[in-house]
């Protein structure tokens, strides 16, 4: 990486992340086109976003030059969290907790019967903290554990929002490189050992299943995405060993092209808004702005008014 980012451009590049995130968010959630039907077949907007977006947004608000700030974070989590945007029971009661004053290490640490949680959901919101650490693989990977431990305390969960952060750096650098890089193989090379990193490794080997020529005809894939959603897993059990791998699998095979990576996640069903999540925060990061249809962006939900002003950055995406 040959290439210095200043603040306005990290921030930048977070939103552009954060608009695919959402957009993909949305759209997954408002019901998009059945497996067998064309992606362009889209319901009626607006499109409301969820939990995944919330959260994200909350991430990009405490981003900043220095140390991920864990507690701020937190603070945002308890304060705007909306139950009604389909935050699970687990999660609830972290917040909720977060929210009453109880410190987030012991709200994490006590998840789950005293394991923390292993869901996905450090890692929906996780791809715009990565767009702007693209100048660091090795930053992203440590301030993506940094974000994951506030609500998340176990080792898979921790590792799904190091899988994400990575990715997203990955392609938000290759965008600025001007290459497009490998992305499961980086993802892997800089995730700790465990069930995501697993996924990951299988992902790799699915990875060059088709020439990359055919990975946009119609039959390729869907007979490509069906085989990895079953070797992978969905998201249908919301943990972040059977989400991350294959959302990542989606991002690399799909990295210039926003829209097919979102049908991608349609097609493979299970925890759809949270897989279009991941997977369009990633792409986005890639692509930019530009790769998401504006019909799609002006169909979504507006993001919340206290995200432009906790970053001063005027009109976001």
């Amino acid at each position: 990486m040959s290439f210095t980012l200043f603040p306005g451009t990290r921030l930048a590049l977070a939103l552009e992340s954060l608009a695919g995130l959402s957009v993909g968010d949305a759209l997954g959630s408002a019901g998009g086109p059945s497996p067998s039907s064309d992606i362009s077949d889209l319901p009626l907007g607006p499109w409301e976003w969820t939990d995944d977006t919330e959260e994200a947004c909350c991430l990009v608000a405490v981003l900043a030059d220095r140390e991920f700030d864990r507690d701020a974070f937190a603070e945002l989590l308890g304060r705007h969290h909306d139950p009604g945007r389909g935050y699970g029971r687990g999660a609830l009661i972290v917040l909720g907790e977060i929210r009453d004053g109880l410190p987030w290490p012991i709200a994490s640490a006590a998840a789950f019967d005293g394991q923390g949680s292993a869901g996905n959901g450090a890692a929906m919101r996780a791809a715009p903290l990565g767009a702007w650490h693209a100048d660091s693989l090795v930053h992203a990977a440590a301030q993506g554990a940094r974000a994951a431990e506030v609500t998340h305390a176990h080792a898979d969960g921790i590792a799904g929002g190091v899988a994400v952060s990575v990715a997203a750096a990955a392609a938000a650098a290759g965008r600025l490189d001007g290459d497009r890089p490998d992305l499961i193989r980086i993802v892997a090379a800089h995730s700790p050992d465990g069930r995501v990193r697993d996924g990951l490794l299988a992902a790799a080997r699915l990875a060059g299943a088709a020439p990359r020529g055919e990975r946009h005809a119609p039959g390729v894939r869907r007979a490509a995405v069906a085989q990895a959603a079953r070797e992978l897993g969905n998201g249908v059990r919301a943990m972040a060993a059977d989400t991350v791998p294959f959302a990542i699998w989606v991002a690399d095979r799909f990295l210039d092209d926003y829209p097919a990576a979102i049908g991608a996640c349609i097609d493979a069903g299970g925890d759809v808004d949270t897989t279009c999540a991941i997977a369009g925060g990633i792409v986005a990061a890639y692509t930019g702005l530009d790769g998401i249809p504006p019909a799609w962006l002006s169909a979504r939900e507006p993001l919340p008014g206290w995200l432009a002003a906790a970053t001063a950055a005027g009109e976001g995406p």
